[in-house]
């Protein structure tokens, strides 16, 4: 989620757009993880090689730029629903893939942006194909949905003391608390019409945070960038980092919970 809370002249038609290409992209999301497949695949490989690509401009290693997102797109091919999926063959190419562009590059910066792009694909990928899974990933994208509504609005509303200030001057202290109980708000309704399990529920706060936590790395690569946002894709709302930056973390983590109880269930 970006920075652009405030109350200047404009704000109002700034949010009414932000608003409705917020909601048009919730739409696209919610299509294809209905349908999932390569519908699902499709959105999934745009939102990574997007975001390899806006890393590569932040981290200013956009020399190689689209280098990484060849290199990306070995792994992002292998999780196609043709081929292996969402597996362990594809983590493994992740890593692999990380790994060239690494010695090509000279630098673990850009290496570390196919981490960055990857591992939420292969997460979110991963997330649809398991028992229950249009209900986890209904659930985890809906966290992060509520975690930066709750965030913004309480945020603006409440104000007070800064939550990090040199990052983030406009996020507070309020704004996060505003963000994990409209999340723990929609997971409990979940929990009561959906079945969502109640573990789950308790999870949905430090995730969360998690998610807040994603929102100011993000904001930290774009203050050392100097950049206000990390593209211009989506008007009101920046680049595509800018709109998953709290998927980023939070995915990965759901994927290795959700991965745990199943290895577990079946020990």
């Amino acid at each position: 989620m970006d920075d652009r809370a405030g109350s200047k002249p404009g704000k109002a038609s700034e949010l009414q757009k932000r608003v409705i290409v917020g909601v048009l992209l919730i739409a696209v999301a919610l299509l294809a993880g209905y349908f999932g497949g390569i519908l699902m695949w499709l959105l999934v490989v745009l939102m990574a090689l997007g975001i390899m690509s806006e890393w590569a401009l932040l981290t200013r290693r956009d020399n190689n730029r689209l280098l990484a997102m060849y290199a990306l797109s070995v792994p992002l091919a292998i999780m196609s629903p043709w081929a292996a999926g969402a597996s362990f063959l594809a983590l493994g190419l992740i890593m692999g893939a990380a790994m060239f562009v690494a010695v090509f590059d000279r630098s673990l910066k850009l290496a570390a942006g196919v981490f960055y792009a990857g591992l939420p694909a292969l997460a979110v990928l991963y997330l649809r194909d398991i028992e229950n899974g249009i209900l986890i990933m209904l659930w985890t994208l809906a966290l992060v949905w509520a975690t930066d509504i709750g965030a913004y609005f309480s945020g603006r509303a409440i104000g007070g003391p800064k939550l990090a200030p040199q990052i983030s001057p406009n996020k507070t202290w309020a704004g996060l608390i505003g963000g994990v109980a409209l999340t723990t708000v929609v997971s409990f309704v979940l929990h009561v019409y959906w079945g969502l399990s109640f573990y789950l529920v308790l999870l949905s706060m430090p995730l969360a945070v998690l998610a807040q936590m994603g929102d100011l790395f993000e904001s930290w690569l774009k203050r050392k960038a100097g950049a206000k946002d990390s593209g211009t894709i989506f008007p009101g709302h920046g680049g595509v980092m800018d709109r998953l930056d709290g998927l980023i973390p939070v995915a990965p983590v759901v994927a290795m919970i959700m991965l745990t109880d199943s290895l577990g269930a079946l020990s």
